[in-house]
């Protein structure tokens, strides 16, 4: 069963199912937006205890400690309007209104409603309208009562009751939702439809509209709804708010800023926004249970892992409006059953958490409406069932044909992979046993020639390893560009023939390359033995401007160094003008691959022991050797995973022709970890032209230096239950990243304050 598949009958049961998963202006739901000058958002958090979190500009604070807010009780339902929120309160499921900086929040709703118990609530530009009944009744119909939001002498606002609102037309209507904009609200009533009253009602153009909606948001000037029937989306109004509305694609849900909307799709949970905006860097790789929308940011409460993530209408605000670290309630508490096409949310799955139930009462429950369908780079391996959602895996897991076409797989299948393994074996023996039956004619015919003539040559036997391997016999003049003419690293790397490194790689083909840098290419090699490893093959540039003796002298220092935190030398070869050298293989490829390139993803734990261990391999090349070795490349992709996903240094030493003559110095490694760090932290790349500003470096230190750290922090990873750690990983990138040299501290310092964190234990 999926949501994707469901016939017009069926989609009509989530309507009395789910409650509305978005808000912002005009809207209820677990997340809403205030509007206008004063403007902050505000979110149910996730721990059960219906606890509101809110965040303004410059600031972020719960309803347990605020001294911007005042004391905000625990709420059922959130909505926002032009400088204020309202919800209904958890305990009597009356409804309370505050203000940003408010001490007198009890006046913004007038006594006659006070003691009131309401179902629905929504906000609107400078009003309120409510559906009368308790929020726990199986019943969510209910007659309306609506009151304006009055600014008074001293700038603070007030309430009081309001014919404005109040058409004699609705007087014995019943409403199921409603919605609030400028001047204006509209509500789904029994009889069936749409109907808008208040002063600027007219000006939507709603008449006649006898559909049934899943979805209610309203801005400024215009209102949209999703069709019960077809899943898609209607708008009236001011139509510049709605322009470019989708056609074709079905929504659970929406939020509506003052002249934008976005929703959540139906199949993938991804995010679509149109109308008048300019919005930079929605979200493409999350999908979202809930959204919101003020008029210059949407945030939305992401469905892996319940983490607050936002996006701006206008790039200048998004440093200011950074939500908090806290998880968040994916929807709206109920007593109802899930229908068909929804789905029991599970606490208890999110990973690195110990939430039990997200409701303040063991009998309501969160429905949730099924995804179908995975946002690109993912395929569907498990479908929604009564109490999960459908499961997406990441394409680098993909390992049968049920995902291939949807991951656009284009390597090859590991049957066909073999296949072509068996080809390519079939054909080095034909060509290996025609070459050995032309040697052998040659030899016949030249055989008389040399009978009697032979001489003994110079046969010049060298030691070549720890394990004694023996040079085979050199004939003068065969090679233009001689061996060494001593073996450096005796006891510790080995000297191979150019004709075995050959074989190991299968003549340095294309499909076992690594991968390639300014000193040349790196292929996956089995050795006879059945060892793998890497070899690095120099270009003819690096051959040019590497002359026998340079080589020589770097292999001497390379080939001593051993640590479990750089990728060690094994050997060498250095025949027929060739410079290779063989590393150790590292299984688990860069980390750069995990954090850009689509590998598996690497949790904090992981993230932490890399970095300490990163910062271990550089302070043992800065301290040990004489003189110190500065790498100058420390990148992400200079940092490889062995086999028990240690991290290794790799590629310092043995520098590309244009490298050479580069007087480093060892903080300009420790300025090039600091942003390692940041990658790690923020999983951002060190340079991105779809974000601005595209430095890593200008984005974030900035804002860990305004004391504002957690808005780097990588949101697609499920947060660890205490994140003290990720900001002490914030600081100390600070630190590395000084432009004065002489104010970054030494990678010593830096590692130890990374074991630090991790003896601490404070990351689980």
């Amino acid at each position: 069963m999926s949501s994707g598949y469901l016939q017009f009958p069926l989609f009509l049961l989530l309507i009395h199912s789910i409650l509305n998963l978005s808000s912002g202006f005009g809207s209820m739901g677990p997340i809403s937006a205030a509007f206008g000058k004063n403007r902050f958002f505000c979110a149910i958090d996730a721990s059960g205890k219906q606890e509101v979190i809110c965040w303004g500009k410059n600031n972020s604070i719960s309803s347990t400690n605020s001294a911007l807010f005042g004391d905000i009780p625990a709420m059922f339902a959130l909505t926002g309007g032009n400088g204020f929120m309202c919800g209904i309160l958890a305990n009597t499921s009356t409804v309370y209104c505050w203000e940003l900086l408010g001490s007198n929040n009890d006046v913004l709703v007038p006594d006659i409603y006070r003691n009131t118990a309401y179902t629905h609530v929504a906000a609107g530009k400078s009003h309120v309208c409510a559906i009368r009944g308790s929020y726990f009744s199986d019943n969510d119909w209910g007659t309306i009562d609506c009151w304006e939001i009055v600014a008074r002498s001293n700038s603070s606002l007030s309430s009081l009751p309001s014919s404005l609102y109040y058409d004699e037309s609705i007087t014995n209507l019943v409403f199921r939702k409603v919605v609030s904009g400028d001047g204006f609200s509209c509500g789904e009533v029994r009889e069936g439809g749409l109907v808008c009253w208040g002063p600027e009602a007219t000006t939507l153009g709603v008449s006649g509209v006898s559909e049934v909606f899943v979805s209610l948001a309203s801005g400024m000037e215009s209102v949209c709804g999703i069709s019960g029937a077809s899943g898609e989306v209607k708008c009236w109004g001011e139509n510049q708010s709605f322009i470019g509305s989708p056609v074709g694609i079905r929504f659970v849900s929406l939020a509506a800023g003052a002249k934008h909307f976005c929703g959540i799709r139906e199949d993938n949970h991804g995010i679509e926004c149109w109308g008048h905006f300019n919005i930079s860097a929605v979200p493409k790789g999350s999908g979202f249970m809930a959204i919101a929308s003020s008029d210059v940011t949407t945030c939305g409460i992401r469905e892996d892992d319940l983490v607050l993530d936002c996006w701006f209408v206008d790039v200048t605000s998004a440093p200011d409006y950074d939500p908090p670290l806290q998880l968040c309630s994916p929807g709206l508490c109920t007593l109802s059953s899930c229908a068909e096409g929804t789905f029991a949310f599970n606490a208890s799955t999110l990973s690195e958490t110990d939430l039990t139930s997200l409701c303040v009462r063991k009998d309501l429950k969160i429905c949730s409406p099924c995804g179908s369908n995975c946002s690109e780079g993912f395929f569907l391996s498990s479908p929604c069932s009564e109490n999960a959602d459908r499961v997406c895996t990441g394409c680098s897991l993909c390992q049968n044909s049920s995902c291939w076409d949807v991951c656009k797989l284009q390597s090859t299948p590991a049957s066909h992979k073999k296949h072509e393994q068996d080809l390519q074996r079939f054909v080095l023996i034909v060509g290996s046993s025609a070459l050995g039956l032309l040697l052998l004619l040659i030899s016949w015919c030249l055989l008389p020639c040399m009978k009697g003539s032979r001489k003994e040559e110079g046969t010049k036997k060298s030691l070549a390893s720890c394990i004694g391997k023996v040079e085979s016999e050199k004939h003068i003049n065969a090679d233009p560009f001689p061996p060494l003419s001593v073996t450096p690293c005796i006891g510790t790397a080995q000297v191979f023939r150019l004709s075995e490194l050959k074989d190991a790689t299968n003549g340095f083909k294309e499909f076992n390359e690594l991968g390639r840098g300014s000193y040349g290419f790196v292929y996956k090699a089995v050795l006879a033995d059945g060892r793998q490893v890497a070899v690095k093959r120099a270009n003819a540039a690096t051959i040019i401007h590497t002359n026998s003796r340079d080589f020589e002298m770097e292999l001497e220092v390379l080939c001593n160094l051993r640590h479990g935190n750089i990728v060690n030398l094994l050997g060498y070869c250095s025949e027929m003008g060739e410079r290779l050298l063989v590393y150790e293989y590292m299984p688990h490829g860069t980390l750069h691959d995990h954090l850009h390139g689509g590998l598996s993803p690497l949790n904090w734990s992981r993230r932490l022991k890399i970095t300490m261990q990163a910062a271990k391999g550089l302070e043992f090349l800065h301290m040990e050797p004489v003189p110190p070795i500065v790498h100058r490349d420390v990148k992400t992709s200079n940092i490889l995973l062995d086999s028990d996903w240690v991290a290794r240094i790799a590629d310092f030493g043995l520098l590309g022709p244009n490298e050479r003559e580069l007087s480093g110095d060892i903080r300009t490694d420790v300025y090039s970890f600091g942003i390692v760090l940041l990658e790690i932290l923020s999983g951002r790349k060190a340079c991105d032209r779809d974000y601005m500003p595209p430095s890593i470096v200008e984005w974030a230190v900035p804002l860990i230096r305004h004391g504002k750290a957690a808005a780097t922090i990588d949101r697609n990873v499920a947060l660890p239950k205490n994140v003290e750690p990720l900001l002490k990983l914030a600081d100390i990138a600070e630190l590395t990243l000084r432009e004065n040299p002489s104010e970054r501290p030494c990678m010593s310092d830096v590692a130890t304050w990374l074991e630090q964190i991790l003896k601490e234990g404070l990351i689980l």
